[in-house]
């Protein structure tokens, strides 16, 4: 047998490896399978540890998504030829998996802890923290397997086997798949201009969205009006983890007579990639990027103070906020008024029992039964008794349009910034919301020192009306009015835009400021 041929003995193949592009720089790996194999491993390796120091949580940013998957796509190419087997579509993305978990495992998080698909909150966090990172690089790394033992067939190894019509129709569905999903993550994000009646962008209008970096970490904003010498708005959203930017553009009520100002606080939404460290998140450094945001837009619009409005965990927030720095604010605005998270927590359990046994649901009393009324360490055992808040208080104008997803499906949110909506919601909602668990504002704050304006709906859950009204008749303020949105739920400014525009005018009114 000549020297320039070599057989393979796992097939008894004869190929002429001298002769196929890429046959000597491979040869020995295909010849040596188990030296193949090895290298194939390692190269899955090292890129999960990689992948778990850089992007513990997944690819959280559309520059990580894109770089993540090239280089899966360039990991199972490798993979594939070093093996020259089609093992290696399951031996690389099994390799990846196990040693990414376990080199992420100080990392904690609903999204990222250990998989709980029996509960609602459990498979979004699974479908969002993992099966969403299976797509970036599972999926890339399978279909650059595919093309590397295609590759490695061509270039002469006589193990991998020719693709057949099977194979070559995979490939091309994976690789369609990708493409679509590809495109679909590097679109970014924009915000519409406010038009003037020619259709151009109207002078001295403001239509942007900015990063601002508050307590050392970068945060998200969108910032909207139709002249910049309006007064400045700043919206708080609920949660925490909440974000409205969404919600904020189904109406541009408030864009005619405010430079609105919506924020994803940190760990929320766009802001999501400043989570991390968790250690740093707590709720006095919120109130402190509260106020460092409010002195940014003070000296960006030249104001000595702006109006604040909070909606659920934002009138939290916008307490705390107001109540340290009343000389920032004309006035605070809370919105579906929140008083004692522990309380209200405690009367929706109650609530939610009574509606289970009224309706015979036995498995869901015997849960809330066994769990017993909250606070509870693990944001999963929240679910039973806060989930159903819409069975026991449903009323006929409830707009889904308004809430949680569909908000996300606006131009001012990148396809992954949509997944980090559901994130946050989690990821910071678990690490916020044990320190609320010790507010409560009838014992903790007894006057504001700021025109207060309270806006509840009329169908507003019990657990939060009765707390928000008792305390409205406690605190002491320069002025506090309570104002009821007929046919509204928790969220009355979104229930009821126009009408809440139309507050926020006659609250310009009643504080002095310019307009």
């Amino acid at each position: 047998m000549s020297a320039r041929l070599r057989s393979l003995p796992t097939d008894g193949q004869t190929i002429d490896v001298a002769h196929r592009e890429g046959g000597n720089a491979l040869t020995t790996f295909w010849v040596d399978r188990n030296l193949g194999f090895a290298v194939a491993a390692g190269v899955a390796a090292m890129f999960a540890l990689l992948s778990a120091w850089l992007t513990p949580r997944g690819p959280i940013t559309t520059s990580e998504a894109l770089a993540t998957v090239i280089a899966a796509l360039v990991v199972g190419v490798l993979c594939g030829l070093f093996t020259g087997s089609r093992w290696s579509l399951l031996f690389a993305p099994v390799i990846f998996l196990a040693l990414f978990e376990l080199a992420r495992a100080g990392v904690s998080g609903p999204t990222v802890d250990s998989i709980h698909l029996g509960s609602l909150y459990g498979a979004i966090a699974f479908v969002v923290g993992r099966v969403v990172h299976g797509l970036l690089t599972l999926l890339p790394m399978v279909l650059g397997a595919l093309v590397g033992v295609g590759l490695a067939g061509r270039w002469g190894n006589g193990t991998a086997r020719p693709f057949g019509l099977g194979s070559w129709l995979l490939t091309t569905l994976l690789a369609l798949l990708l493409i679509v999903i590809f495109v679909a993550i590097a679109q970014p994000a924009r915000t519409a201009p406010i038009l003037g009646t020619d259709g151009a962008p109207l002078p001295g209008s403001i239509a942007e969205l900015t990063t601002v970096t508050l307590g050392g970490h970068e945060q998200a904003l969108m910032i909207r009006g139709r002249s910049t010498d309006n007064p400045v708005l700043l919206y708080l959203a609920g949660g925490p983890g909440g974000t409205d930017l969404g919600a904020m553009r189904l109406d541009t009520g408030l864009e005619q007579r405010f430079v609105v100002v919506t924020w994803d606080q940190r760990g929320a939404g766009k802001s999501y990639p400043a989570l991390d460290p968790t250690a740093t998140l707590t709720l006095d450094q919120m109130v402190a990027d509260t106020v460092e945001l409010t002195h940014y837009l003070r000296d960006r619009f030249d104001e000595e103070k702006i109006y604040l409005v909070g909606q659920s965990w934002g009138s939290t927030l916008g307490v705390l906020a107001a109540q340290a720095h009343p000389e920032l604010y004309h006035a605070f605005v809370g919105v579906g008024q929140m008083v004692s998270q522990r309380e209200t927590d405690r009367l929706f359990y109650e609530d939610t029992l009574a509606w289970a046994e009224q309706n015979g649901n036995e498995a869901l009393v015997a849960q809330l039964q066994a769990q017993g009324p909250p606070p509870y360490g693990n944001l999963l055992d929240y679910e039973p008794a806060l989930s159903h808040e819409h069975d026991w208080n449903a009323y006929p104008e409830f707009n889904v349009e308004n809430e949680m997803p569909a908000i996300l499906f606006v131009p001012e949110y990148t396809w992954l910034e949509r997944i980090n909506g559901f994130r946050s919601f989690l990821d910071t909602f678990s690490v916020l919301y044990p320190q609320l668990q010790g507010i409560d504002f009838r014992a903790d704050v007894a006057r504001l020192d700021v025109p207060f304006y309270m806006v509840l709906g009329e169908h507003e859950a019990r657990g939060r009306a009765v707390l928000a009204e008792e305390w409205f008749q406690m605190v002491d303020a320069p002025s506090k009015e309570q104002i009821t949105f007929e046919g509204a739920g928790h969220r009355p400014n979104f229930d009821r835009p126009s009408e809440f525009a139309a507050l926020m005018t006659r609250v310009v009114e009643e504080t002095g400021a310019k307009q």
